[in-house]
């Protein structure tokens, strides 16, 4: 049996614990949180040891690996800390906020043979996957254009956009990933544009947006285009959609039940999208782990790696250049 060790027990890391404790095979062995209370409201369910300090989990000997969602800020160190002591681990997204501080993690960890996997759910999901299933059997000929909407159901508090790492780094992040995943090669240039038009207001305190567009072209002319919005008042709006020379693919949004309601008023009226995250990507979120605990038996690549990570977030970084210039980006994906 594995047994894992967590450090952040907040909404996600909570989340994370709950699939691990019902994983077969798989032990939730120890958490660490500097919020106390989080640390000992997800060992109430799960059973697992509260550690007092971070260090404890990286000495403990009897750890098959470690998953981090804690603070981004903490990421790259808790990645090196682990490979160090010889433990697998997954990391939430991002790496880190910054490409030097990526850089000079991968420096300290690229001789460590052990699986590390970043948190791009999105890859993972069913109808997601599906879609990229069925575009490599050529069903829809040559991939032309990607187009990817995303736009959560409300804003977040002004404290969580202080901490996220703006909008292109926190939310986008995930869709530059799905571009690439799609795309199956690294776009060449991009040109982004963002506005503050939900919260002006905070928008411009914490200078950063909640409306956002990104055009991504790779290298020939294949295109993805992403849209973002930080509040859709009909749910959390998750589409993908795939053209090609011989048709189109979609992957689409996901309801509460299948159920449609036809009247003389309205036509195919439906009960609400699942709500936010955690809810629509479910299943993914446990699909995920169980590629990660796969790698780990195997000690194999992970689906999603290192690599991985740090070329979203330079696409991301690329973007906000974009944005400032007002004008299209190449993307440098040096290390």
């Amino acid at each position: 049996m594995l047994k894992f060790g967590l450090i952040g027990c907040g909404r996600i890391g909570s989340m994370h614990a709950d699939i691990l404790h019902h994983e077969n095979d798989v032990m939730l062995d120890s958490v660490f949180d500097l919020n106390t209370n989080l640390a000992k409201a997800v060992s109430k369910k799960t059973g697992a040891k509260i550690c007092n300090h971070d260090f404890e989990l990286f000495d403990n000997n009897n750890l098959d690996a470690v998953l981090i969602a804690s603070a981004t800020s903490s990421h790259a160190d808790y990645i090196e800390k682990a490979l160090k002591n010889g433990k697998p681990v997954f990391c939430e997204k991002p790496i880190d906020l910054s490409l030097d501080r990526i850089r000079k993690c991968y420096e300290r960890i690229k001789n460590i043979n052990l699986p590390i996997q970043i948190g791009f759910n999105r890859r993972f999901d069913p109808s997601h996957a599906a879609i990229k299933k069925l575009l490599k059997e050529n069903k829809i000929g040559q991939l032309n254009q990607v187009i990817i909407t995303s736009r959560d159901p409300e804003m977040p508090s002004e404290d969580y956009y202080k901490s996220a790492g703006g909008l292109f780094k926190d939310m986008t992040i995930h869709d530059f990933d799905l571009a690439r995943f799609y795309l199956d090669e690294d776009p060449v240039e991009i040109f982004a544009t963002g506005q503050r038009l939900i919260d002006p207001k905070m928008m411009n305190k914490i200078n950063d947006y909640d409306t956002a567009m990104f055009i991504l072209t790779c290298m020939d002319g294949k295109q993805c285009f992403i849209n973002n919005s930080r509040t859709a008042v009909y749910g959390y709006d998750q589409r993908v959609e795939l053209l090609g020379s011989n048709g189109m693919l979609q992957s689409g949004n996901h309801n509460l039940d299948q159920t449609k309601i036809y009247k003389k008023e309205f036509s195919e009226t439906s009960s609400p999208y699942l709500y936010f995250f955690i809810e629509r990507y479910k299943e993914a979120f446990s699909l995920q782990l169980k590629s990660f605990i796969k790698s780990i038996k195997q000690n194999s690549t992970t689906d999603v790696g290192f690599e991985d990570g740090f070329k979203a977030l330079v696409i991301a970084d690329a973007a906000y250049k974009s944005l400032k210039e007002r004008k299209s980006i190449s993307i440098n994906y040096n290390w």
